[in-house]
């Protein structure tokens, strides 16, 4: 397959299905530009081993790039929240090292998770002054992934949880007073925000159930924010195929409305 100046491949990758979509770095041609971005080019459900769930992943993914000619083509992998950890660390007092906050990250996540960080790659916005968030994947994901592209000859421009990635597309359109929320798979991953929502303040992921409508939503976020000791948001921006119910015009004050990020 042709490739064009800009693009490049993006593979979804969930526990239960992967895709290889077609991205565009370019805002040229926007018609054109957004009619390529995302275009699913193959995809694939999958039934992981519970032994070995991340074989199905790579075999999947090799019998999708195998029906593609996309030799040389860059690659970003994005993957399921689910298959990721997300947390936030405080800086232990007097932390100079790198490998102070390492430590503290390390512990916390056993701390979260009961389990040591060892299996997992750990990176972070490191700070020594102020709290950061910490993401984990897991190594034998992250080697699985690279065998595949090394064996398609793909070049792994980048490879990031669904949530980091929707973030960072969305951060600067996100309004005071408003929360973010990450909608796939019907898994609803939010962020609680301050500092006139630039700051992040929590990451939390959960299942939407069947039939969550505006009552569920404005219950959710106000349960959230006690938990947080915050004040509940004002509006919840969401990025991804929220339900169609959450973003309807409501006249009801009890609900926290929700709006739509492009």
């Amino acid at each position: 397959m042709r490739r064009a100046i800009g693009q490049s491949l993006r593979i979804d990758i969930a526990p239960h299905a992967v895709s290889v979509q077609l991205a565009s770095r370019w805002s040229l041609g926007r018609r054109a530009a957004s009619a390529a971005e995302g275009s699913v080019l193959a995809a694939q459900t999958i039934a992981p081993s519970a032994d070995h769930p991340f074989d199905a992943i790579a075999n999947a993914l090799r019998a999708l790039l195998g029906e593609l000619d996309v030799k040389g083509w860059p690659v970003s992998f994005l993957l399921a929240d689910e298959l990721t950890r997300m947390w936030r660390v405080t800086p232990p007092p007097g932390a100079a090292r790198m490998a102070d906050l390492e430590a503290a990250a390390g512990l916390r996540f056993q701390s979260l998770y009961g389990e040591p960080p060892t299996t997992w790659q750990l990176s972070a916005d490191w700070s020594a002054t102020q709290s950061f968030f910490t993401a984990a994947v897991p190594r034998i994901l992250l080697a699985a992934l690279g065998k595949v592209a090394q064996d398609c000859k793909l070049t792994i421009v980048a490879i990031e949880p669904r949530f980091v990635h929707a973030w960072n597309r969305s951060r600067r359109g996100l309004k005071a007073g408003a929360w973010f929320g990450h909608v796939h798979d019907n898994l609803l991953t939010l962020a609680a925000t301050e500092t006139g929502g630039k700051q992040l303040r929590a990451i939390r992921a959960m299942p939407i159930p069947h039939g969550a409508d505006q009552h569920w939503l404005t219950q959710t976020l106000q349960r959230e924010a006690l938990l947080l000791d915050m004040e509940a948001p004002a509006l919840l921006q969401v990025h991804g195929n929220a339900p169609a119910n959450w973003t309807q015009p409501t006249s009801s004050a009890a609900h926290i409305p929700c709006t739509q990020l492009t």
